[in-house]
């Protein structure tokens, strides 16, 4: 569902009832929603008929439909006309009851209160448990960090199958502040208005947004001056566009911020305390640290990062996956004897204290915020007619540091000829099967792809070799 007063209703009653919600984002196609409610072993839905943002409506209970989910509640999305709803199905009016209040039930601190999902590195997405104790890594990360006091009106373009969503709800309402939800695209003029006239305090942004806002001059002329911090998280962000994001409301910081869905917030962060230099994190996250290791396992400055626990927020258990394997298996050993968590980010010291992060080091990759990984996506293209595998890797833009998706292709003899229509029905396959934001930037036709001696693809030699070429960085799809 898009982030509205009934999905935060709809979120926050499954909890006081002792229940766990299973967070989906709206944008995947019905065979990825049907994976997901297996994995959550959801026992009913809620959704919108539409989502009525655009030009024309998007039809959402019907892609639920199309994913055998169980029973549904459907919420109208405004104007939208009515759907018919299967037998089993339910009305939000008639599913609400007369009775205002219910009391809340009590459970332990490890029992579950979300179900979401992050990338995965066997073709399946990784279902990752919050705790009862997770919405204090949230609210924490926002007071301690954000600085958001009683009174603060938070706005964050987000849904509530992103881990911002629940992140928002815990980070506003536990510290007393408000959310300012918008109803509708944050890319245009409307958005930007509405941040004023709702005299947002902190507004939540992913990079490429900015960009957006920045090209299209939609916020000139507006009074943002009520805003006291932004944050900036999902993507990698580029400089230039954080110190135009800065001057919109007086030069306000903008505190970078990244952790991840199995931390529950972050793991690095800016503060409202420490000078913001843009685009760079200035200190761990209260309750973690962390260390950068190079590819022989000894510090470094430039190389990958690896927690260091304990700390509040961070996952203990993967349903249906073994998670000492997938965090702690063959992480290398610190002299000091602490145990190294594996996340799979590049991060860079810099002078003076801060960082910077360089995007995914593993075999996962951030298309426009969502994390999926490349056997996610090779998994949708080697079923397209004539393809023999593929090899899916994600390259920074050198204009905007965003993440794009660059495929490999092995295709049989048949198909070498028409790469631009080959192209397409990749692209359609991935709208179709998996996702409906993720877009091709390049496609590289080759013999064959770069394997281990356990014959496992090569993804980082793809991404040394695509890099190599120069000239095809940054050039549009």
């Amino acid at each position: 569902m898009p982030m509205t007063a009934e999905s935060v209703a709809i979120y926050l009653g499954i909890i006081k009832a002792g229940c766990a919600a299973v967070s989906i984002a709206d944008s995947f196609a019905p065979e990825e929603i049907a994976i997901r409610l297996k994995l959550g072993q959801a026992r009913g839905v809620c959704t919108q008929d539409y989502d009525v943002r655009g030009r024309k409506p998007r039809p959402l209970y019907e892609k639920v439909v199309s994913a055998l989910a169980p029973t549904t509640v459907v919420v109208p999305g405004g104007d939208s006309v009515p759907c018919e709803l299967r037998e089993m199905d339910r009305r939000w009016e008639d599913f609400l009851s007369d009775n205002d209040s219910f009391d809340s039930l009590a459970r332990a601190p490890d029992d579950h209160t979300n179900i979401l999902f992050s990338s995965g590195t066997t073709g399946e997405p990784k279902t990752i448990p919050w705790t009862q104790t997770t919405p204090i890594k949230c609210a924490a990360d926002a007071y301690l960090h954000h600085d958001i006091r009683p009174g603060d009106i938070l706005a964050w373009p987000t849904n509530l199958g992103w881990m911002m969503g629940p992140w928002l709800i815990y980070a506003s309402l536990i510290n007393r502040a408000s959310m300012a939800l918008y109803y509708g695209t944050p890319t245009g003029r409307a958005f930007c208005e509405f941040v004023q006239d709702a005299n947002v305090t902190m507004l939540g942004v992913v990079p490429s947004l900015v960009k957006t806002w920045r090209n299209a001059k939609c916020v000139e002329g507006l009074d943002w001056n009520a805003i006291r911090a932004f944050s900036s998280t999902g993507e990698c962000s580029y400089a230039d566009d954080m110190l135009y994001l800065m001057s919109l409301a007086g030069y306000k910081p903008v505190i970078e911020y990244c952790g991840g869905t199995e931390i529950g917030g972050g793991y690095i962060t800016g503060t409202m305390v420490q000078p913001a230099s843009p685009s760079t994190f200035s200190t761990p996250a209260l309750g973690l640290d962390f260390t950068i290791l190079d590819e022989n396992g000894a510090e470094c400055d430039n190389g990958e990062l690896f927690l260091i626990p304990p700390s509040m927020g961070l996952s203990n258990g993967l349903l249906g996956r073994d998670h000492p394997e997938v965090y702690f298996a063959g992480t290398p050993d610190r002299r000091d004897g602490a145990q190294l968590r594996r996340h799979g980010d590049q991060m860079q010291r810099l002078p003076g204290g801060y960082y910077r992060a360089h995007g995914r080091i593993d075999d996962t990759m951030n298309l426009g915020g969502i994390k999926i990984s490349s056997v996610e996506i090779e998994r949708v293209l080697d079923a397209v007619p004539g393809i023999r595998e593929t090899g899916a890797i994600s390259v920074a833009s050198a204009a905007s540091g965003l993440e794009r998706l660059v495929v490999y292709v092995v295709a049989e003899s048949h198909a070498k000829e028409r790469d631009r229509r080959l192209q397409s029905a990749l692209q359609q396959a991935l709208v179709r099967r998996l996702n409906s934001l993720f877009r091709i930037h390049d496609l590289v036709l080759v013999d064959a792809l770069p394997r281990t001696a356990s014959n496992k693809v090569m993804h980082r030699e793809l991404r040394r070799r695509y890099l190599a070429r120069g000239d095809s960085i940054g050039r549009p799809s």
